[in-house]
């Protein structure tokens, strides 16, 4: 049976203080190895929901292997306690699973995340007929208190493009210079567009509109949206595809953006050329390409951008995702003025 404790007591207490139970796994940071396999009766729902995911709503293969894990550890979970029937779960099989996690130290946005994938698994089991009620339909998550994000100042954006630029005007062996001009391009479109690493990677050479400097842009749920390069964006991209053709290889077929090997560019090697140029930066904080869409965003607040704008173009499905960066720039506010007036 579920741990019989109140889940609201245990997200109360401080992470590690409370026991983890030795003889049931939690699972709180995936199934490992030696997890037991899923029955049957488990594991083809399981196979049809995430088909569903991925054919019907046209979610991305990254967003369906996270909600897998989330769901198949939830899964594993249950089969340790004996539970072998999606009909058999019930609301306090759901809250003590969580309850376990929060005890085992997960953070509360792995709570959230996994919480609201379980809520989306069991709806559409219900929704299916393949159970009689939704037991998750009253499973509450803990709230996540909303950080900050770490973002670069203006002038650290330009120390960073500026630093590229002069790197690629540099080389002079035509594969170092080719793959200089590239990662220039890169990180200008990056800042310059707000796009998310998988969405620059999946640019093809015709989603350039060279009349009107913007870019075509393929996001989340399949979703188009057109977003403008500036001027510098601009130039770079055209220069990179200048000498794309000394990188490329056939199997790159239209892609924008090509790796050393000629395939088209994979997420991976993008974020660790953004991580190694930004270390080079002092002070700047250590972020990844989704560091360059946060400065974006937030230069552009600042600059006095509307937030229906910034929605558009970061291609947010809600508002109150973008209304992050007006908190950002508020506290850039406070902690200016806390500095530099004399009654703060």
């Amino acid at each position: 049976m579920p741990m019989k404790v109140e889940f609201g007591a245990l997200l109360r207490a401080p992470r590690g203080s409370l026991p983890r139970p030795a003889e049931r796994p939690t699972y709180a940071d995936g199934v490992t190895d030696d997890a037991p396999a899923l029955p049957a009766a488990l594991a083809r729902p399981l196979e049809e929901w995430l088909s569903h995911l991925a054919l019907e709503r046209r979610l991305s293969p990254h967003t369906v292997r996270a909600y897998e894990g989330d769901v198949r550890a939830l899964l594993t979970f249950l089969v340790t306690d004996g539970c072998i029937d999606l009909d058999a779960v019930d609301l306090r099989a759901l809250r003590g699973w969580l309850a376990a996690m929060h005890a085992a130290g997960a953070e509360r946005a792995t709570l959230q995340r996994r919480a609201a994938a379980v809520r989306g698994f069991f709806s559409w089991l219900a929704h299916r007929g393949l159970i009689g009620l939704d037991p998750a339909s009253g499973l509450r998550s803990p709230r996540v208190d909303r950080k900050l994000p770490a973002t670069l100042a203006v002038d650290q954006a330009r120390e960073v493009l500026d630093g590229l630029q002069s790197h690629a005007a540099a080389a002079t062996d035509p594969r170092d210079r080719a793959a200089a001009l590239r990662d220039a391009a890169i990180a200008e479109v990056l800042y310059a567009s707000g796009v998310r690493v998988s969405e620059l990677c999946g640019l093809d050479v015709g989603d350039l509109d060279h009349d009107r400097h913007m870019i075509r842009v393929l996001g989340k749920g399949n979703k188009q949206r057109t977003v403008p390069l500036g001027a510098p964006a601009y130039r770079a991209l055209v220069s990179w595809l200048s000498v794309r053709g000394v990188l490329a290889a056939p199997e790159a077929g239209p892609a924008t953006f090509v790796g050393d090997r000629g395939a088209r560019i994979d997420p991976r090697v993008v974020r660790r050329m953004v991580h190694r140029v930004l270390a080079g930066v002092p002070d700047a904080p250590d972020l990844g390409p989704h560091g360059l869409r946060h400065a974006m965003a937030t230069h552009l607040v600042e600059g006095g951008a509307d937030l229906r704008s910034v929605q558009e173009l970061l291609g947010h499905a809600s508002l109150a995702t973008t209304q992050l960066y007006t908190h950002v720039s508020s506290e850039r506010l406070r902690s200016a003025f806390r500095l530099a007036h004399p009654r703060a």
